[in-house]
């Protein structure tokens, strides 16, 4: 297998990279957090002007027409620089299982508009980490042309500024997916304060009317599209986690070399120097397990086993990573205004996000249970 990135691949990057360093400024993020705002509308024009929003989005319905592999290199430049944009839930939620099952007129609808950002989407599905027992459910029930949605799901990422968002429903034909404008009668979202402030919704659904046009995919094919998007869904969120645990250990050994204790830099010491080292590990893990997953993704292979110790990593050893960095700043790390404390809050938040874990390693030992050629190649990944 070949993990080098080709020339394009290296340039939107670069690109993306330049974008959001030049904006998104440990100066900026700061007045940003005590302005009160939530997402920065700048940033996204920008990203829209250049291109990057129709990553991709397929070449006739205004996008660039790249692929997967791109967009989780831009996610993780996003997650070095920590860009308050809803970037994963309107690129990784909702274009891709539109562009992958939708319509023609469903990719006009709703691509071409957020490729030059006047269209924001998500889609809610966070129940596919959540326990059964506390998960919400939306029912749909059909009338000739028209199907009625009712019953309510949590947590849906950037929901309060989403103008439409995808929608799992149980119907009496099998489970299906809907795409429902927030617009209509009968949705409402309530915003949730997270630890990232206000980027998640209740979204409410009380008999609201949408007609076949409203179906991804087809009736009863509902669990294609969601075990499709969800293998891609978490490889992305592992792709914003290498960024972010990447970054705060870059930033940590930078300030452990310039913090003097004793007469000598504090990163000299043992017991510092061991804690750095140990997160560097943690750090390749992260990347090596979530290129494999990419990698066997974009090829078209049986990713399932490959995606779930990808994810796990990026929680498991997401947590330790930034334990560590903000543990070596002293009580600096502590302080909100500081920058460190941003990466501890969005690794902490992006490794529940989908199942943290338990829910990871419940998935996996379900994939080792059911399938001996997918446990083997579990296996050789955990060797």
């Amino acid at each position: 297998m070949d993990f080098s990135f080709d020339e394009d691949q290296n340039a939107i990057r670069d690109l993306a990279s330049q974008i959001f360093s030049d904006r998104t400024t440990d100066e900026f993020l700061l007045d940003f957090q005590r302005s009160g705002h939530t997402y920065d509308d700048a940033l996204w024009s920008t990203l829209a002007e250049q291109g990057l929003l129709g990553i991709t989005v397929p070449e006739e319905f205004g996008g660039t027409g790249l692929g997967f592999t791109e967009l989780c290199l831009m996610l993780e430049e996003q997650g070095r620089r920590i860009s308050p944009i809803p970037l994963y839930a309107n690129l990784v939620l909702g274009v891709l299982p539109i562009a992958e099952f939708g319509t023609s007129e469903q990719k006009v609808k709703y691509l071409t508009p957020v490729a030059a950002g006047e269209l924001k989407l998500t889609a809610a599905i966070a129940e596919l980490g959540i326990s059964p027992a506390a998960a919400g459910q939306v029912n749909a029930s059909q009338q000739g042309d028209t199907w009625t949605l009712s019953g309510t799901l949590a947590c849906v990422p950037d929901s309060p500024v989403a103008d439409a968002i995808v929608v799992p429903a149980t119907t009496a034909q099998g489970k299906t997916v809907f795409i429902v404008d927030t617009r209509q009668s009968g949705v409402s979202v309530d915003p949730q304060f997270s630890s990232l402030e206000q980027n998640e919704g209740n979204l409410t659904l009380d008999n609201v009317k949408v007609d076949a046009s409203s179906i991804l995919g087809t009736v009863n094919e509902g669990h294609t599209v969601l075990d499709w998007l969800e293998l891609r869904a978490e490889t992305a969120l592992c792709a914003l986690q290498l960024g972010i645990t990447e970054e705060a250990l870059k930033r940590t050994a930078e300030f452990t070399c310039e913090r003097n204790q004793f007469g000598a830099p504090i990163g000299s010491f043992q017991a510092v120097a061991m804690q750095a080292a140990d997160a560097f590990i943690d750090v390749e893990a992260i990347r090596s397990t979530y290129w494999l997953a990419l990698y066997k993704l974009n090829s078209e292979q049986d990713a399932r086993a490959e995606v779930r110790c990808a994810k796990w990593y990026a929680a498991d050893a997401g947590h330790r990573i930034v334990y560590r960095t903000q543990h070596l700043h002293g009580g600096m790390g502590a302080d909100i205004d500081y920058p460190i404390h941003r990466f501890f809050l969005w690794a902490k938040h992006l490794g529940m996000m989908l199942g943290g874990r338990s829910v990871q390693i419940s998935k996996l030992g379900a994939l080792l249970a059911s399938d001996d050629s997918v446990g083997v190649a579990a296996l050789q990944i955990q060797a």
